[in-house]
This record gives C-alpha cells, structure tokens and sequence, in this order.
C-alpha cells in the first residue's frame, strides 16, 4: 500500500505539490542519514521524481537540505505558537519556549541540527527563514508591548528580540544533551531572563500603567 499523501501535497499546484513532496521526503531521509549519507537520488526515488526534477526546485543538495530544515523548524514553531498570540510572548508567562523545548522531540531534522550534528553547515542555517521570523516577530511584540507599556521602554526592540532568540536556542541545543532534571532549572532560569528583562519594574511609571485599566476612547 502507497503512503497516504499529505495536506500539502493535496493543495496548491503541481509544482507545488511536488515541491512539497519533496521536502517531506528530504526532512525524513535527512533527519534518519544526515547530510552527507543522504543522496539527491536518493530523496527524488522517494518522492517519484527524477534527480534533475529536484534541481528545478533546489539549488543542489545545499539548498534541499537548507529548505528541508526550515520547514522542518517553521513546522515547530508554528506548532509552538499556536494558541499563543504577539501580547503572550512578551507576558509575564513564558509559553513559547517550555512549548519549543517539548516539541523539538518531535521534529528529527530541527533535533539532529540544534544537537550539533550537521556542524559544517550550522553557520549558514541561523540565517533560515523560519528563525528571521521568529526574530522579526518578537521584535514587533517588544515594540508594541512597549507603546502600551506592557514592555520596558529603555531597550532595544530588535537588540532584545536577537538576545532572546539566542538564548532559545542555547535552551534547545542545551535539551538534546543534559538531563530533563537540570533542564527544568536551567528552562525556569532563561524563564527569569525574559521576564526580568521585558517586564517594566515594579513601581515605575511603566510598571503602574500596566496595572491601570485602559483609559476610554
């Protein structure tokens, strides 16, 4: 029996579809072999594709694996975030980063790349889309936290918003190789950064509008 064909490859065009396909397979072969075991061929006999097909939607075995992993840690992300809205990332419960720290099991190419596996293309994989909308986007909630004064005013937003996404993925890369127990102390400590570094102090004129109710139109 064939595999069951997945949501995207159910929508958009052919192309598409078989872009889509694709990536799917590459996300699988790379998470299993890596790299350097995994061939062009290889992933384009998978995916019911001649190897030249593959270069018509990649730039060689480079950017399939580049693609590969950004869609593999857009999935993440976006299973992370969900329920979690721009006001929610910059609160004083951090909800994003415990939800990254668990769903990265479950995503094998995002895992093997933040455990240090692929360290010969690491430099170039910090740049991926899928993290500079990360960035972008808690640069933006900053901002806006910081007009309603949910945020401390004296930062840089996008200073911040850099600082805070190293910091999630040192936690990430620091999950696949310490145990759960000093994990949770060290997640509680990055916990505390966030807060202590987004949050107005207490008392302060920033701090005291947060409490005020909104004033009426």
């Amino acid at each position: 029996m064939g595999t069951l064909p997945t949501v995207s490859e159910l929508l958009g065009t052919k192309g598409e579809r078989t872009r889509a396909r694709l990536l799917d397979v590459a996300i699988r072969r790379f998470a299993a072999d890596g790299f350097r075991r995994t061939s062009v061929a290889a992933v384009a006999e998978e995916a019911g594709v001649t190897p030249a097909a593959v270069y018509a939607y990649f730039p060689g075995k480079e950017g399939l694996f580049e693609a590969a992993v950004d869609a593999d840690a857009a999935a993440l992300i976006s299973e992370a975030s969900e329920g979690i809205d721009d006001q929610d990332l910059v609160s004083g419960e951090v909800r994003l980063l415990p939800a990254l720290v668990a769903g990265v099991e479950h995503h094998g190419l995002a895992r093997r790349v933040l455990a240090g596996q692929e360290s010969e293309v690491i430099d170039r994989l910090l740049a991926i889309p899928a993290l500079m909308d990360l960035r972008h986007r808690l640069a933006e909630a900053i901002a806006a936290g910081q007009e309603t004064g949910r945020v401390r005013a004296d930062i840089d937003a996008k200073a911040i918003a850099v600082g805070l996404e190293t910091v999630t993925l040192a936690l990430l890369m620091a999950r696949l190789k310490v145990s759960a127990d000093s994990l949770d102390e060290r997640r509680r400590g990055v916990e505390a950064i966030f807060r202590a570094v987004l949050q107005p102090p207490a008392g302060s004129e920033a701090g005291e509008a947060v409490l005020r109710p909104p004033r009426p139109a």
